[in-house]
């Protein structure tokens, strides 16, 4: 049987510029790549020397969509090497603050870059035309969670607030207070967007997944934990290292993760959902169970039902918190740089994102090691990739073309956030 080479040039309707290669020989999937050509922006280089206080500002640039996980996994990592724990109402205006990141991110995937694939039209525009009711509560979420993000970070694109022991600035009592409408209308969209995904045609796709999440002892994770896994993992973030690595492939300047034994896994809302279905309020559950889901969702295709529930999740949460928030005396608490290593890791929208800094007596960085989601999932698009097509081998190739196109979608990849670091050989002759 002859050989084919399937191509997508440019995958549309994700962050950044990337492109799949599907080989088949002998009537088998011999090669799924996702080739990821974005210039690589060495974040981790250029970082150091900097000191501690520049560090939110510059990593919040590794993205805009989700600048907070970065901003967020940060400031943990130098409050771990210089001994400084955030509580109290500092401590929940940053898990608000993320429920902004978390609410604008999954509306903007859900609603406008994944669902056009489940329904048949080219983008959300044209989506738009037949679906306009879900479209505009897709589009007023959005404007919750930036509004969030510009309340507590002073703008919704790449806050500013944000820094190590607390922010530079917090809202009042009565601004929150304000706020409280828009978060009630948005606990209503978000169940609506919900019932709205829930009744799309998935195909039936089942994975083995290695799961891998954040787990927190009593909440569903945004700031803090654990990382476990559905294979029994539960280590501390500083162990991170000797568990997870990352690797070069010939056809990505992102590098690829993987985890030691066990080879490649998934992060994310199928990750977090999986690992954390009980923590997860009674009522968002239920939700959950009305949408279709069981506690576990092994189905990739499921991911943007679940995001649906993260969002309910997230509206519900940002509202319990402001509802029951009290002014701190103080924006921030104070620190003392040291000569340590710190370690910090949050649940992105897409997933973990990992960060090791080791500081100099100063406060100065002296090495940077930053691990993105979308470089831990790679292994696994390129693994459901092949999955896909090896049950599509006599499908048109346009079918072809576009289920995988939807495939790589299923994890809403932000590309740029993984290509942040290049490991460089120069030879001169």
């Amino acid at each position: 049987m002859a050989t084919r080479t399937i191509e997508v040039g440019n995958i549309s309707r994700v962050e950044g510029e990337g492109a799949l290669e599907l080989e088949i020989r002998d009537g088998a999937v011999a090669r799924a790549a996702l080739r990821i050509f974005e210039p690589p922006r060495l974040f981790e280089a250029f970082l150091r020397g900097r000191s501690f206080e520049e560090l939110p500002d510059i990593v919040a640039r590794i993205c805009g969509i989700c600048p907070v996980a970065y901003q967020m996994s940060a400031v943990h990592a130098v409050e771990n090497a210089f001994g400084t724990v955030v509580d109290g109402p500092l401590r929940a205006l940053r898990r608000l603050m993320y429920c902004g990141e978390w609410i604008e991110s999954h509306a903007l995937h859900v609603a406008m870059l994944h669902a056009p694939d489940f329904l048949g039209f080219p983008d959300m525009i044209a989506m738009a035309r037949e679906h306009g009711e879900p479209v505009r509560i897709a589009l007023e979420l959005k404007r919750a969670g930036n509004g969030l993000l510009r309340l507590l970070g002073g703008r919704e694109i790449h806050p500013v607030s944000v820094r190590p022991g607390g922010f530079h600035c917090i809202p009042t009592r009565a601004a929150l207070s304000a706020f409280e409408p828009t978060l009630v209308r948005a606990v209503d969209a978000a169940q609506a967007l919900l019932r709205w995904v829930a009744k799309f045609e998935l195909p039936a796709l089942e994975r083995d997944y290695e799961f891998v999440a954040l787990r927190h002892p009593d909440e569903y994770p945004f700031n803090e934990g654990r990382i476990v896994s559905s294979g029994g993992l539960d280590i501390d973030i500083s162990a991170f290292e000797s568990v997870f690595d990352e690797r070069q492939v010939p056809h990505s300047t992102a590098l690829q993760a993987t985890m030691s034994g066990h080879g490649a896994y998934l992060v994310g809302p199928l990750a977090r959902y999986a690992l954390n279905h009980d923590r997860l309020p009674h009522h968002v559950q239920e939700l959950a169970r009305e949408a279709g889901l069981g506690p576990v969702c092994r189905n990739p295709f499921q991911s943007i039902v679940v995001r649906a529930v993260e969002i309910v999740y997230a509206c519900d949460e940002a509202l319990r918190i402001v509802r029951e928030w009290r002014e701190p005396a103080l924006a921030a608490v104070p620190l003392t740089p040291r000569a340590r290593t710190g370690f910090g890791c949050t649940e992105a929208p897409r997933g973990i994102c990992w960060h090791r800094y080791d500081f100099a007596d100063d406060g100065r960085i002296a090495l940077a090691r930053i691990v993105p989601p979308t470089s831990q999932n790679q292994s696994s698009i390129e693994a459901d990739l092949a999955a896909v097509a090896s049950g599509m081998l006599d499908a048109p190739e346009d079918a072809l073309r576009a289920r995988c196109e939807q495939a790589i979608r299923n994890y809403d990849p932000c590309i740029s956030c993984a290509t942040h670091f290049l490991r460089l050989t120069v030879r001169r002759t």
